[in-house]
């Protein structure tokens, strides 16, 4: 006997048929009995075949678990990947020749790759980049040979032969830059540095930073092809003169490439009349002079004030549009540059500063007063004023318009009428 599923109109049926031969020996079937429509016995029908399997002796079946379905993230690839054939493409895996003849046991190209990676893709610190390693796939590297002392080893022997990293680094550059290379950029800008341990050599010193406060910091300068492309990079301690890197930078440049013409371009930080004077005495490998632009505000030097105030009464006090103009100074081109709106802002943001430097000023002149007329109260001495007056007159960059006498016994100051028309 068999199970049949039999269709009566649009209902199902179950039934309970035989399976028989009659008396000349052809197959028959017969129903023993009809259980019910299909679609009603669902829970009955587990009942009856439980039943079915106690009669006849056997061990009903248990029903299996409803499976769980978890998902768990994937881990990245793609982008990993495709940074990692970049890297080979473009030759940074030579860096391997490099490390290959040091002492270090540990693959330190490998290590220095996975860290340029993670920065690429999700800056964080050493320990980070061992979290980040446990959601990525990085082809060739297998995670449980790396731990925190790996990457700070990695770092120290990156360290240890920088010239020979910079040596290969500028072999990889020197077929992307022409021999006539037009123009260079160099910056340098602050980076704040956290704790306070001191370190012998330590580079992290209190400086003024870009954001115009005391830090510790170290600088860091740079220098870029006009496409962008990074030609060089160079660590100094937090408390440089911008002033005084520009040669020596420019100097490393020149000796790592084989340039037939270069125009450095800086700002107003690294200029300096002893910075002009060695970059016109600068030769290239092949002879030619360095030549460099260097962007200033004017009116920040007297050098050039006689030579700015006749250009400026006869073509910026009265212009409405941009002017340009041209001057020689030091038989260099003086290429002046006088934007009418900027110049209205710039003044009326100034005007403010004084205003608020002058109020202050009063206010301690009449306290002055009140204390040589005898009234009480918190003393202020005429020293203490003039040094604190001179401390923010020159915080907020106006000591060539508001003139403090350093040398008066009493708390004295006076405006600089001929820079204040400059500005």
């Amino acid at each position: 006997m068999f199970i049949k599923l039999t269709r009566s109109g649009p209902n199902q049926y179950v039934q309970l048929v035989e399976a028989f031969r009659d008396a000349d020996g052809r197959p028959k079937q017969r129903t023993v009995a009809t259980l019910g429509r299909f679609d009603q016995m669902q829970g009955d029908l587990k009942s009856v075949i439980s039943g079915l399997q106690r009669i006849t002796g056997q061990t009903p079946v248990a029903q299996p678990p409803t499976p769980t379905v978890s998902f768990e993230a994937a881990r990245d690839f793609g982008d990993v990947w495709t940074l990692t054939e970049l890297w080979n493409t473009l030759g940074f895996d030579r860096l391997r020749t490099v490390f290959r003849r040091t002492r270090h046991s540990i693959d330190v190209e490998s290590l220095i790759r996975i860290m340029v990676i993670n920065r690429l893709c999700d800056p964080d610190s050493k320990l980070g980049v061992l979290r980040w390693l446990q959601t990525v796939t990085l082809p060739g590297v297998t995670l449980e040979s790396i731990d925190h002392q790996h990457l700070l080893r990695a770092m120290d022997a990156l360290v240890d032969h920088k010239d020979e990293v910079d040596g290969v680094m500028a072999g990889l550059l020197r077929p992307l830059i022409d021999q006539d290379l037009a123009m260079v950029f160099y910056d340098m800008t602050t980076i704040r540095a956290a704790g306070l341990s001191q370190e012998d050599g330590d580079i992290r010193h209190f400086g003024m930073s870009k954001e115009a406060v005391v830090a510790r910091q170290v600088m860091l300068g740079v220098v870029q092809t006009a496409e962008g492309l990074p030609l060089w990079h160079e660590v100094f301690d937090g408390n440089t003169a911008e002033v005084t890197t520009i040669k020596g930078v420019i100097e490393k440049i020149i000796k790592r490439f084989p340039i037939k013409r270069v125009i450095a371009v800086a700002d107003r930080g690294l200029l300096s009349t002893d910075n002009l004077a060695d970059l016109q005495a600068m030769k290239l490998p092949g002879g030619g002079q360095l030549e460099f632009v260097l962007a200033v505000p004017g009116r920040r030097y007297g050098d050039f004030v006689d030579l700015l105030e006749p250009f400026h009464a006869a073509q910026c006090a009265k212009a409405k549009e941009e002017v340009l103009g041209e001057v020689t100074w030091n038989k260099l081109r003086l290429v002046i540059a006088h934007d009418p709106q900027v110049a209205l802002d710039a003044g009326a943001k100034r005007d403010g500063r004084i205003a608020e430097l002058q109020k202050k000023a009063a206010q301690w002149v009449g306290k002055l007063d009140d204390q040589d007329a005898g009234k009480r109260g918190r003393k202020l001495s005429d020293g203490g004023a003039r040094a604190k007056f001179y401390h923010e007159v020159c915080d907020a960059h106006l000591a060539r318009i508001i003139k403090v006498d350093l040398k008066s016994e009493l708390f004295t100051y006076a405006i600089d009428e001929r820079a204040l028309r400059m500005v």
